[in-house]
């Protein structure tokens, strides 16, 4: 049996070899198939311990039924988007569980659409993965094996002006992550030292766990910067889809302000033009799109949600608090890569400390996301938006309700008994009242 609990919202995730294991891996390959129709399937793997068996069975599962692989190797998550982009395979799939911890693995699963390519949700492959049954074709399939990571560095720097770069002095913390690799090829090419943090490739994460929000994780890179006095720092997650900057006194910038540093040069560039936003960014965020000139939309929270706005309003490129940058210019794809070259130049152009640059691009007083283990989470929601009436609301994703000088979103957890809340007030005082009045009605 196929455990239900790993096809989530966004991608296929789970426990190995409890929930995510080879007997799954080889019926998502089968359902796959059957799903896209897919006559070439390519397939990157991170370096989790468990991903070699998993690709294993994956592709077997595709062969039998009748599609070839082309096997990209170890990749970062946005070389995949790369090669259905560029060369027009049927779908592809990343085998990593991205920031989660070592006993996790998963598969991120897209298929090629148009110019670009689309997120297949986990959720949506469900049905056809149980159901699908045996498909044994005559014509197995056959495996080649593509080397696409050179190609798509090359596009990438092809985005960024390099002679605008300056010979800057940055830590990067790979994390034991996939930016291990890919780094220092483009390291290459760059007129910057890098002070390499955990490069090694290794799924067991012995610096430290692979998502840099979980408290502590930033430490050493923080540290490190203010050590070395470089000029910034950058940290990665585990597949390098997500990156978050560090200024030069060590202090981590909100990814919402990096975003908005993103969207100037894009505005800069392209008067006018669209920029994605999610849900629980700061309301710096649309308000400084407006005054640069740009459209901002707003999308709920999630990766594939901020791909679909992008595409739909025709944008150049969007963002979320969890570090997804997501671009046109990458097929519509997140690109940990593609911020970090873009950051490199509009830090060197603009003459600043990071501190300076990012210092009032928020004015306003925000928390952390912060959870709550709830059973009934429609009740305590409906709880929300009768005490907060009075307030404007709007139900794009969860609830957010806003006045003139705060605000705060309350979303449900699509795959955990929890409530999300974000608050964000004009001043510190009254972000800390608010925090306790919502604290104290999501946890009765």
């Amino acid at each position: 049996m196929i455990s239900p609990n790993i096809f989530k919202s966004y991608d296929i995730r789970g426990t190995y070899p409890e929930e995510m294991n080879e007997e799954a891996a080889y019926s998502i390959g089968q359902g796959l198939v059957e799903y896209t129709g897919a006559k070439k399937v390519a397939i990157g793997r991170d370096m989790r311990i468990s991903s070699p068996q998993l690709f294993e069975a994956l592709c077997r599962g595709v062969i039998e039924a009748g599609s070839d692989v082309c096997d990209l190797g170890k990749i970062a998550t946005e070389v995949l988007y790369f090669t259905i982009g560029k060369y027009g395979y049927d779908a592809g799939v990343m085998i990593t569980a991205s920031h989660n911890p070592k006993e996790y693995n998963g598969f991120k699963i897209i298929k090629k659409v148009g110019d670009g390519f689309r997120m297949i949700r986990g959720r949506d492959l469900y049905d056809t993965v149980v159901n699908v049954g045996l498909l044994a074709s005559k014509d197995k399939g056959k495996i080649e094996k593509v080397d696409v990571t050179p190609a798509f560095l090359d596009y990438i720097l092809s985005l960024v002006d390099l002679s605008k770069m300056k010979a800057k002095k940055i830590v990067v913390d790979a994390g034991n992550g996939m930016a291990g690799l890919v780094v220092p090829l483009l390291a290459d090419r760059l007129p910057v030292e890098i002070i390499p943090l955990n490069f090694e490739l290794d799924g067991s994460f012995p610096a430290h766990p692979s998502n840099p929000l979980e408290k502590g994780v930033m430490d050493e890179v923080k540290g490190r910067v203010k050590k070395e006095k470089a000029d910034f720092g950058f940290i990665f997650d585990g597949d390098a889809d997500r990156i978050f900057l560090i200024d030069e006194r060590g202090n981590s910038a909100q990814a919402d302000v990096t975003l908005l540093l993103l969207a100037k040069y894009f505005l800069d560039r392209n008067p006018g033009a669209s920029i994605v936003y999610n849900a629980i960014c700061s309301r710096s965020v649309p308000e400084t799109i407006k005054k640069l000139g740009g459209i901002a939309f707003k999308c709920p929270v999630g990766f594939v949600n901020v791909q679909d706005k992008l595409i739909e309003t025709n944008g150049l490129m969007g963002g979320e608090l969890s570090s997804h940058y997501c671009f046109k210019d990458n097929y519509y794809g997140d690109s940990g890569f593609l911020a970090f070259l873009i950051l490199l130049q509009i830090i060197s152009e603009s003459n600043k400390k990071v501190s300076e640059l990012v210092a009032n691009l928020s004015p306003y007083f925000k928390s952390p996301e912060i959870n709550f283990r709830v059973e009934d989470k429609d009740s305590i929601l409906n709880k929300v938006k009768e005490k907060y009436s009075d307030g404007n609301q709007e139900y794009l994703d969860g609830v957010t309700v806003e006045y003139e000088n705060w605000w705060f979103n309350v979303r449900p957890s699509n795959t955990e008994p929890l409530l999300r809340v974000t608050i964000e007030a004009d001043n510190e005082s009254l972000l800390e009242e608010k925090i306790k009045d919502l604290s104290e009605l999501v946890s009765k």
